[in-house]
């Protein structure tokens, strides 16, 4: 019979259900099931029904004289299924395709893909291990997990897969669960192995529950010898069978069976569970009433090869109730003996046919009745779509588990007074985590060949951060720290606050003597980047952890340990479709970036997005200049030109205004006496700062220093060294008179006001902030900035005078410099007014990188609080983010940018009235919309080498991105 239903079939059976009152108990597809399996079955040889029993395995990487065996083995043996290890999915999927189409019989597919196909296959995802899910408290995303494995599963052919894990992992020695179990708890391993299982039923996949009826308690690993659980049968009841019988109750598609030594349930002297009757049939069969498939464990395993020869125990592990022999050592011996037994009826016809008919109805169960083969077109971008990585990130961020919180140390709140170190342990790769957590404030990376060299290292700082990092490759993977390690980790603790991250299995917490003097302990179980970075933000605060301990550390953490920590509105970080985001939409976005490099609009670039306070796209392109020698990163700081306007000058007003020491409505002459008995004396803030103030735009106060017969730079101005007249420092070697700057507020003062009332951008008003703010608190604005919010948002790459805290090669260069300061402009400002005062201006000034940026717009989008702190209130940002002159045609805020009234503006013309942002003239932007909850920043030196280069503002790139950002915006 062709493994295809024949036309005539499908019309007799389809006429056979028609014709029949329908039974409520029985669907129509119920039906079409037994007709189909019975007409298969009665359509068999009894070699072709016995060798349904067999499910044998392949690698498919193996060589096509190996896999051409298994073909043969489907051919002339006519066996069941095949289950398939190691090897890649294109090279499976070919040789499935061959197999099926070899096959009389449909065959059923297996894997083992506990945590998805890399469990096996390369080139697949791997989603997180059981004892990472064990953490993580809602179950429906377990669900999710098992249902997007079993996609991966079906889209590869594969019809069953053995998981759930339902073994309970009570013994931490135990070197073959482990973390492949959900942990140690009876109703958490059994929850969530039936969540896991739900998914993968979801998806049309057929489960298996492992490993009955319990392999969590053994020291020994079935592969290489039989383990036992030498339990009483309460004990075994309680414990081990609890979460089988469970499962079954909830409709578990198949359960393999261990090879266990269980005394309790079978006293014949090291006797396997997966050949023993009292075990299969007595217990599972008729107490449990287990009416599904059942599988044995692999027949090649120690722990029951080493029992009795190939093809005998084949025979008994039958005998004993199993249904599937799964992956036996010699098929065509086990064949022989089996059709022996049938034909001295040691087995009987109705024991085959039970299993037999329950084969071929899981087969019509997976379509098996309907087969198609496998389409390999676009396999390997369907099997690691965007969905993988984002229900990964929700697992590993769910999963994060502080088990120790000793005085609330966790999340760290305060940046502005704590100085950070991180200490890598263990033998993997940290650097993930390093660089999330340098996303939140300075951290230094401490290293040191000896001990003592170590804490005299770390005398210096207020927090330890160590890291404990272990292979995340597989599972079985060692996990525990080392000697010296253990000894290093004590000392530390001794001496100074510490929070320790493990990204191991928990039991590497076993070896440590003394949690005393640790303050925190912050798990995030396995080593993948995502997991390190979650694991950082949970430090920070971005996002809350709520993990909770799923094995007993010792007395002092048990099961169920966790210290569910709040989120301080930090920044996060993830991908797109967690934001409601499209990542292909926003891909489009990498071109126009590219463009503007490859066209030289600037030599580089960064780039960060952000939505409802997580970080979704953070990208650099090109270099710091046209020779590109060295690319843009993300720790390179720009010159942000006029965003000082909003970054530095404006929050120092808004603050002023919540103490009561200024309002909107405030004149100049009220702040700054000097201004009395001018021309600008009634002019208010909100006149000002809205641009609507008759300020002339722009005075070019560095032209009045050059030479007017060389047109360069005048010695009557400047030297190239200082002392106490030149001591204000405008570029490299390159000294100003210091008074000078009196001139300058004086020619402002004195300037003329514009004939006509109507909007023109100015940066006047900023010289004059500068100098209030500056007498108002007898402090320079690059300190007052610093001590009032970078320190505290842990904008420790923002400030003014980069020179000061950075190397050079980390500020990008704005500018060749030929007609005043005449040399490359890097690590000063590039604005001549702000140069004049040595580099600090209201309206200029400030250095930073995108990220940073971000922080300070997503605190303003936050309402004024970020990082567990309240900066200002809503009202005080609202205040400053209205357009109190809109029917004058005046666009801005006070301070704030705002989105064009008419069809030319700052902005694609696509964001909503609410948002505010600000543009920099050496090709800089932030932008910020609390409808959509977006920031956006761009940072560019489109000024270098220079400052004529337009080629980015008339092709509005950053324009043309926020419209990308906007309509890549699915929910």
């Amino acid at each position: 019979m062709n493994k295809k239903i024949s036309l005539l079939f499908f019309l007799l059976s389809y006429f056979f259900v028609s014709s029949q009152e329908k039974n409520p108990l029985a669907t129509e597809d119920f039906l079409m099931q037994e007709i189909w399996v019975d007409s298969l079955y009665n359509s068999l040889s009894t070699e072709e029904k016995i060798g349904q029993l067999f499910m044998v395995d392949i690698f498919s990487n193996k060589s096509k004289a190996e896999t051409d065996k298994i073909k043969a083995l489907v051919e002339e043996y006519h066996i069941g299924g095949i289950i398939f290890s190691k090897g890649g999915p294109i090279q499976q999927a070919k040789l499935t395709n061959e197999y099926q189409e070899a096959a009389k019989i449909p065959l059923l597919i297996g894997m083992d893909a506990e945590w998805g196909l890399a469990m096996r296959l390369d080139s697949t995802y791997a989603f997180p291990w059981n004892m990472t899910l064990g953490a993580v408290e809602d179950n429906l995303l377990i669900e999710q997990v098992g249902a997007q494995i079993a996609k991966h599963c079906k889209r590869l052919g594969v019809h069953i897969n053995f998981a759930p894990v339902a073994d309970i992992n009570v013994n931490p020695e135990n070197p073959i669960i482990g973390n492949r179990s959900f942990g140690e708890n009876r109703e958490e391993v059994t929850e969530k192995a039936i969540a896991f299982m739900q998914g993968m039923h979801s998806e049309g996949v057929l489960s298996s529950a492992k490993h009955f009826p319990g392999h969590g308690d053994t020291d020994t690993d079935s592969h290489k010898a039989l383990p036992t659980l030498d339990f009483s049968i309460h004990r075994l009841r309680k414990t081990e069978l609890y979460p089988f019988r469970e499962l079954i109750d909830a409709g578990v598609s198949s359960i393999m069976v261990g090879h266990l030594n269980v005394p309790a349930l079978d006293n014949r002297l090291n006797y396997p569970s997966s050949i023993s009757k009292p075990i299969i049939t007595d217990l599972l069969k008729e107490k449990y009433n287990y009416k599904g498939l059942i599988f044995t464990d692999a027949l090649n395993m120690k722990g029951i090869a080493n029992y009795d020869e190939p093809g005998r125990v084949d025979l008994e592990a039958f005998l004993a109730g199993n249904d599937i022999l799964l992956i036996p050592e010699d098929v065509p011996k086990a064949t022989d003996i089996l059709i022996k037994a049938y034909q001295d009826s040691v087995i009987t016809e109705n024991r085959l046919q039970h299993s037999v008919k329950k084969i071929l109805a899981a087969k019509y169960k997976v379509g098996l009745n309907n087969y198609k083969a496998i389409d390999t077109t676009y396999l390997i971008n369907d099997l690691n779509s965007i969905r993988n990585d984002l229900i990964y990130s929700e697992v590993m961020e769910k999963a994060v588990t502080v088990i120790k919180n000793n005085r609330g140390i966790l999340p760290i709140e305060d940046l502005q007074n704590s100085k950070i170190a991180y200490v890598s342990m263990g033998d993997d790769n940290g650097d993930a985590f390093l660089k999330q957590l340098k996303a939140y404030t300075k951290i230094d990376k401490i290293e040191a060949a000896h001990l003592d060299e170590l804490l005299t290292k770390l005398n210096e700082y207020d927090i330890v951060i160590a890291g404990f990092h272990k292979s995340n490759e597989s599972p079985w993977k060692d996990y525990k720290f080392t000697d010296q390690e253990l000894v290093w980790l004590h000392e530390i603790a001794r001496k100074n606050k510490l929070i320790l991250s493990v990204f191991a299995r928990p039991y590497a917490l076993l070896d440590i003597n003394s949690f005393t003097n640790i303050d925190g302990i912050i798990l995030g179980y396995q080593n993948s980047e995502i997991a390190q970075q979650k694991t950082a933000q949970a430090i920070f605060g971005a996002i809350e952890a709520k993990g909770k301990l799923p094995v007993s550390i010792h007395k002092n953490f048990p099961a169920g340990t966790q210290f569910k920590t709040a989120a301080l509105k930090r920044l996060s970080y993830g991908i797109p479709e967690s934001v409601g985001m499209n990542s292909a939409k926003l891909s489009k976005i990498d071109s126009i970036a590219q463009l503007a490099v490859d066209k030289e609009m600037t030599p580089g670039l960064q780039m960060l997005i952000a939505r409802k306070g997580k970080v979704i796209y953070r990208k650099n392109f090109g270099y710091h200049t046209y020779d590109k020698e060295i690319p843009v990163n993300h720790d390179d700081v720009y010159d942000l030109a006029s965003l000082t306007k909003i970054l530095a000058t404006l929050p120092l007003l808004m603050e002023l205004q919540e103490e009561g020491e200024i309002d909107v409505d405030t004149k100049l002459k009220e702040i700054l006496p000097e201004t009395k008995n001018s021309n600008k004396a009634n002019i208010t803030l909100k006149e000002m700062l809205s641009h609507y103030a008759r300020l002339k735009p722009w005075i070019p106060f560095y032209i009045g220093t050059l030479d007017k017969k060389t047109n360069k730079a005048s010695s009557i101005y400047f030297r190239n060294q200082e002392n106490l007249i030149f001591n204000t420092k405008v570029a490299e070697d390159f000294y100003m008179r210091g008074d000078l700057k009196d001139s300058v507020y004086q020619e402002i003062i004195e300037s003329d006001l514009l004939r006509k009332k109507e909007y023109k951008y100015s940066d006047l008003p900023y010289y004059l902030m500068k100098k209030y703010l500056e007498h108002h608190y007898t402090s320079s604005l690059a300190a007052l900035t610093e001590e009032h919010f970078y320190e505290a948002l842990g904008a420790n790459r923002t400030g003014y005078l980069p020179l000061n805290r950075f190397e050079k090669d980390e500020i990008i260069p704005t500018e060749e410099d030929d007609y005043w300061r005449e040399q490359r402009i890097q690590g000063y400002v590039h604005d001549q007014g702000a140069a004049m005062f040595g580099g600090v201006g209201g309206h200029a000034g400030l250095f930073s990188n995108a990220n940073d940026v971000a922080k300070i717009m997503q605190m303003y989008l936050n309402g004024g609080f970020y990082g567990g702190k309240r900066f200002f209130k809503q009202e005080t940002i609202d205040a400053f983010n209205t357009c109190y002159y809109c029917d004058e045609d005046v666009r801005r805020g006070i301070g704030f940018d705002k989105p064009q009234l008419h069809q030319v503006g700052p902005t694609c013309g696509c964001v909503s009235m609410t948002s505010f942002g600000h543009t920099g003239f050496t090709g800089t932007y932030a932008w910020a919309d609390p409808e959509e909850e977006i920031v956006y920043i761009f940072l560019s030196n489109r000024t270098f080498p220079d400052a004529s280069n337009r080629k980015l503002i008339s092709e509005d790139i950053r324009t043309k991105i926020q419209r990308l950002i906007y309509e890549a915006i699915s929910f």
